[in-house]
């Protein structure tokens, strides 16, 4: 039965429910998209990963659309999953990743579920709190060495118009797929 109060309760959600079969079977696949099939296909065409950031963008979008613990376990697991199947990312860069996705995940997540920030203000905070951590987990393991300038500068800059367009169009996919999930 539908009534005011549950228009009003459906209204107020921001995120979708993170657990449930359907909840968790798309979850799934976002993990699948982010660790294997994105990172796949950018390798297979040739694309330069550091510039559309594969990984990052069903991360991201898990975070916002169903909220911090979602997020953080598909940006956990994603780089390792990914490494075990594609030998990608290198080594050396894995443990940075592994916190800086978790930290995209768990800060979109968290930025819109609990703060209630706009969609686009999450995927902000989270990028530039993931990126934080990268460059902590990079210098703290080592990677960064030994020109800590221009590994940043390689690291950081190339990515930012893949965050530029992450922040431009994920909010309209989780609203797209957050209404139409709370429909039905």
């Amino acid at each position: 039965m539908y009534t005011l109060g549950n228009a009003v309760g459906a209204a107020e959600r921001l995120t979708l429910p993170d657990t449930g079969l359907r909840a968790l079977s798309t979850q799934a696949v976002l993990l699948a998209l982010s660790a294997a099939v994105l990172p796949a296909l950018s390798h297979l065409a040739g694309l330069p990963v550091r510039w559309i950031l594969p990984m990052h963008w069903a991360v991201l979008l898990a975070g916002i659309t169903y909220g911090w613990r979602a997020g953080a376990v598909i940006g956990l697991l994603a780089p390792g999953v990914s490494f075990l199947l594609s030998g990608m990312p290198l080594p050396h860069i894995l443990p940075a990743m592994t916190l800086e996705l978790g930290t995209y995940g768990l800060v979109a997540g968290f930025a819109r579920q609990a703060w209630r920030l706009g969609a686009g203000v999450s995927l902000l905070v989270a990028i530039a709190a993931g990126r934080a951590v990268f460059v902590g987990a990079a210098l703290l393991t080592g990677a960064a060495l030994p020109a800590i300038p221009a590994y940043l500068q390689t690291a950081l800059l190339p990515g930012l118009p893949a965050a530029a367009a992450q922040v431009l169009l994920l909010p309209a996919v989780a609203q797209w797929w957050t209404r139409r999930e709370s429909r039905g």
